[in-house]
């Protein structure tokens, strides 16, 4: 494998190129991303890939294209390249639970004078999250939302994933958290095209029309020079703040819910909360999340939590899930199914290292890159199933059918309790008739869902709640079979 060899080139580069230290200053200091302070490697790789692109040889020739008359349209593919972002669809289930079970509601109800809502997606990368909310807007107002004037602004840095963002349409891998039933109703198919080479799924106007997306960069609201109107009711700013030092987080956070209005919500990433916020606004716990408020806003209890009953059912021929934790006095935040560690192995990256790189990949919607990458190393990690798991994902992407079938039941021949590989699976074997197969997948990802507590996230599901899967694959047999599951 030449992977390995390659990668220590990469390092080796950022350490002798004399002009590095000064370009990566000056990236840091444009950008505000300081994520990338002790990430020599992986900034040097993002700059060598534009230095390809225009022929140049070094990091100190690459400061002067900058500075030259095409500079600002070369900062600005520099930017979408160093930006790292995530384009699935509901990404984190449980805030997006939060979102349709309380602060949706909440806005709706407080606004239904004026029929307004005014709702901010920042860092909204290549448009999933905002059109995400799209949906879910207008499947609460329903019939209402001709009657109420509903803004939802995306904005982001980079240029590029905005042009993505406005074309709303999307891979296999931006909707990979739903089932088939949503993706008829929110999206249509769409041929094959550079880009997409197995055809797509582009949105549907209905929801396409609710967003609009303009360019931004978060430092401008902390120097002064940022257009934003204030006076929104939601704020969206999820895995963004990584990016920045600390300093600059809490000075973007303090502005953030300066621009709230005074019953606002604001939402960020589960890593990401930070007890000075609190200094400007009160954190808010919800069932799996905390939101923020700003801090004069009266905040009611929250309401029991009432868990349904589960009817008995029958056994199914799959290791048996954990037996749930205790319910505590209080709601805890969902902990992910444990799973056993693999066994150590010598190898230059950890199955984690690797999974996070592939990611990454996918997530630009380099999904060919991602395969290729995948497949210089995966004979490495043999008995890895998340690894296998993604094979199946990019495979699917990919229109590669058979391969992903082999890939998610390789998945599944290392942990038969995978819930989400059963899901998966039964989709791809209803998508291509077998529709027997297809229920049994879809009922042991049911019957497995179903056997653990329904807050629980599952391994690999991207924020999927034990529940949400069960009602997804209960959908799923229910249009195979004509019958409610």
């Amino acid at each position: 494998m030449t992977a390995p060899v390659e990668r220590s080139r990469r390092v080796a580069s950022a350490t002798v190129d004399p002009g590095f230290p000064a370009l990566k200053d000056r990236v840091i200091a444009r950008t505000g991303h300081n994520y990338y302070e002790d990430k020599d490697d992986l900034l040097y790789d993002r700059l060598r890939k534009r230095m390809r692109s225009h022929g140049v040889a070094d990091c100190a020739a690459y400061s002067s294209l900058l500075d030259g008359a095409a500079g600002r349209e070369e900062w600005a593919a520099l930017e979408a390249e160093i930006t790292i972002g995530e384009t699935f669809f509901f990404r984190y289930a449980e805030q997006f639970a939060a979102l349709r079970k309380t602060i949706l509601p909440e806005l709706i109800e407080a606004r239904s004078e004026i029929r307004r809502l005014r709702i901010w997606s920042a860092g909204c990368s290549t448009g999933a999250e905002p059109y995400s909310l799209a949906i879910l807007v207008h499947d609460l107002l329903g019939e209402a939302l001709a009657d109420w004037s509903v803004t939802i602004l995306g904005t982001d840095l980079s240029a590029g994933a905005l042009a993505v963002a406005r074309e709303a349409e999307f891979g296999p891998w931006a909707l990979r958290t739903l089932d088939t039933e949503e993706r008829a109703r929110w999206f249509r198919r769409t041929p094959a095209r550079p880009g997409l080479p197995h055809g797509g799924y582009a949105l549907r106007p209905a929801f396409r029309r609710m967003v609009r997306f303009e360019r931004q960069n978060l430092l401008t609201l902390i120097d002064g020079s940022d257009r934003t109107q204030g006076g929104f009711d939601l704020i969206l700013c999820r895995n963004v703040l990584i990016y920045f030092s600390t300093d600059h987080v809490t000075r973007i956070v303090r502005a953030l819910g300066e621009r709230l209005n005074p019953q606002g919500w604001l939402l960020i990433g589960h890593a990401e909360p930070n007890p000075t916020f609190s200094q400007w606004l009160q954190p808010v716990a919800l069932p799996g999340t905390v939101a923020y408020r700003p801090i004069d806003t009266p905040v009611p209890p929250p309401p029991p939590v009432l868990v349904p009953a589960l009817p008995d059912l029958a056994p199914i021929l799959v290791a048996p899930p954990p037996e749930p934790a205790p319910a505590a006095a209080a709601p805890a935040l969902p902990v992910p199914i444990p799973r056993p560690a693999p066994p150590a192995i010598a190898h230059p990256l950890s199955p984690g290292d690797l999974l996070a790189e592939i990611r990454v990949l996918a997530d630009a919607g380099e999904t060919a890159r991602a395969w290729r990458r995948l497949h210089e190393e995966i004979d490495g990690y043999a008995t890895d199933s998340p690894l296998r798991y993604y094979e199946g994902l990019l495979a699917l992407d990919l229109g590669r059918e058979r391969e992903a079938e082999r890939a998610l039941r390789g998945a599944l021949f290392l942990d038969r309790g995978f819930v989400m590989a059963h899901f998966q699976l039964g989709l791809l074997l209803a998508r291509v008739g077998r529709r027997g197969e297809a229920a049994r997948a879809l009922d042991n990802a049911l019957r497995l869902a179903q056997g653990l507590p329904p807050e629980t996230i599952l391994p690999e599901g991207d924020g999927v709640s034990a529940a949400r899967l069960a009602e997804s694959a209960r959908r799923a047999l229910a249009g195979i079979t004509g019958r409610d599951a």
